[in-house]
């Protein structure tokens, strides 16, 4: 091993004790430990751990975090990295854990290096390694809420397009917000899964809730209407606003062979006709 890296060895091996508790305390009192998200407990626990990792690959001597000589430190950062993302810990805080050691570590080279050029070279290993380490942690944070967020997308969107059976044959999927081209595949796939399940010859999508309604919208539309026809079932559009009649007309958008309505209401009466059954009010 190196002077610097054997230096940093020693001090792992000999004042591990006092070094963890040094560093304990440092992130405790530094205002990025978060009482409410983890105990000291846990937080010494993978504090001990990540020193034990790290004394690890210093023995085995190689400098490049990247390299196989760290991999069991990347894997305790990769897991820490990821659980603290989802409980709720910062980027910062999370990077913390390791920027925390810096202090400990060069109160501990001043104490065994005298000369100036080793403890230079010592600190700046220690500089390095923690520097990338933490750098590392944070590229894991970030990719791991970049999953949950996304993860969060999906299922926002899976929820945003029910499809209801209202009849005998009649499903419905109401629409609500912005209908572009990832919106209209979960649309499509939750219709035609549905048509499927229940059989159905009559499907109504409503746009009552779709603000706007411009070319790429219409052909969305087109494209489930299609598709629900491939399926074995005519596709009904409530939801027309005059606003959105006039857009349509503007933009020389033809829903040909397409059964639209003003309301919903009148598209479940047209559905309901087209299965063969009649709705009529109870008189006394």
């Amino acid at each position: 091993m190196a002077d610097a890296t054997s230096t940093l060895y020693a001090i792992l091996t000999d004042d591990e004790q006092r070094l963890l508790e040094e560093w304990i305390r440092e992130q405790m009192s530094g205002g990025t430990h978060r009482r409410d998200l983890m105990t000291e407990v846990e937080l010494r626990q993978q504090a001990a751990e990540f020193l034990t990792l790290f004394r690890t690959a210093l023995q085995r001597g190689g400098h490049d975090v990247a390299g196989a000589d760290w991999e069991a430190v990347r894997d305790l950062l990769t897991s820490l990295s990821r659980s603290r993302a989802v409980q709720g810990f910062s980027p910062t805080e999370t990077a913390t854990f390791v920027f925390s050691l810096k202090l400990p570590l060069f109160d501990r080279l001043r104490e065994r290096v005298t000369d100036p050029g080793e403890l230079g070279a010592a600190t700046w290993t220690v500089t390095v390694l923690l520097d990338r380490l933490a750098l590392f942690t944070t590229e894991v944070y970030q990719r791991s809420r970049e999953e949950v967020i996304a993860r969060q997308q999906q299922e926002l969107l899976e929820l945003s397009t029910p499809v209801v059976k209202i009849w005998e044959g009649v499903v419905a999927v109401p629409l609500i917000g912005t209908l572009d081209s990832a919106r209209t595949q979960v649309v499509m796939e939750n219709l035609l899964t549905r048509i499927v399940e229940t059989g159905a010859s009559v499907a109504i999508i409503d746009i009552t809730g779709v603000p706007t309604v411009d070319t790429l919208v219409a052909q969305h539309l087109i494209k489930t209407v299609a598709a629900a026809r491939l399926m074995g079932a005519e596709c009904i559009i409530s939801g027309i606003r005059p606003q959105i009649a006039q857009t349509i007309v503007h933009l020389g958008i033809v829903l040909e062979n397409v059964t639209t309505k003003a309301t919903l209401a009148d598209a479940i009466a047209v559905a309901l006709k087209a299965t063969g059954f009649v709705v009529g009010r109870v008189r006394a």
